[in-house]
């Protein structure tokens, strides 16, 4: 059972406004979910969705190179150690549940 991920770009200024010399590169194990199989999809054990960013341990990923400018991991769904999501607004009333919402993933969405 695995999920394709679209691993996040690696950072060379920290959130303080460190820059990072090129050599120092800290490599990134955040993404988001591009895919998810059916297996997963239709198991209650595993709680993602598509487009769910997530954190993953990189070691058995295996890199699919799909698009020049993106990387993509095919990820068994046991090497994902956290799935974040913004919590509802409660000063919005929920008209749709999540699944039916498709989110177009803006780059203002999530703050990293």
């Amino acid at each position: 059972m695995a999920i394709l991920i679209r691993k996040d770009e690696s950072r060379q200024t920290t959130k303080g406004g460190i820059v990072l010399p090129d050599q120092a590169e800290i490599p990134t194990i955040t993404g988001r979910i591009v895919e998810v199989s059916a297996q997963v999809a239709h198991d209650d054990d595993y709680p993602v969705r598509k487009y769910d960013k997530v954190l993953f341990n990189p070691k058995h990923a295996i890199p699919v190179d799909l698009e020049p400018d993106n990387v993509l991991f095919v990820v068994p769904i046991e090497d994902v150690v956290a799935v974040f999501r913004r919590a509802p607004d409660p000063s919005r009333p929920q008209e749709a549940t999540d699944e039916d919402a498709v989110d177009p993933l803006d780059a203002d969405d999530f703050d990293d």
